[in-house]
């Protein structure tokens, strides 16, 4: 099985109500793609790409689930629209 058919596979077994998953071939590497269900916010689509020793693990299962919950979790922070630590919002 490749690596893009791994990651698919493991995809099939997650659903999640705010949030879509796919898995592209892009450079030969593979991205996870994480994009917002709700078009409307006009949000970025988040990509992680995959290493080859990723694949390589025996627990890759678990090692996907960990990638895909840190990627959500960077996704989520990065749709902050501000913060303390922006420049604008300093007085």
């Amino acid at each position: 099985m490749s690596p893009l058919e791994q990651v698919r596979e493991q995809l099939a077994r997650y659903e999640h109500p705010l949030f879509d998953f796919s898995a592209r071939e892009k450079d030969g590497r593979i991205e996870l793609v994480i994009d917002f269900k709700i078009q409307t916010f006009g949000l970025h689509t988040y990509y992680l790409e995959l290493h080859p020793r990723d694949f390589e693990s025996s627990q890759f299962p678990w090692t996907f689930q960990r990638l895909l919950y840190d990627g959500m979790h960077d996704y989520v922070v990065e749709m902050f629209a501000r913060t303390p630590q922006d420049r604008d919002a300093r007085p």
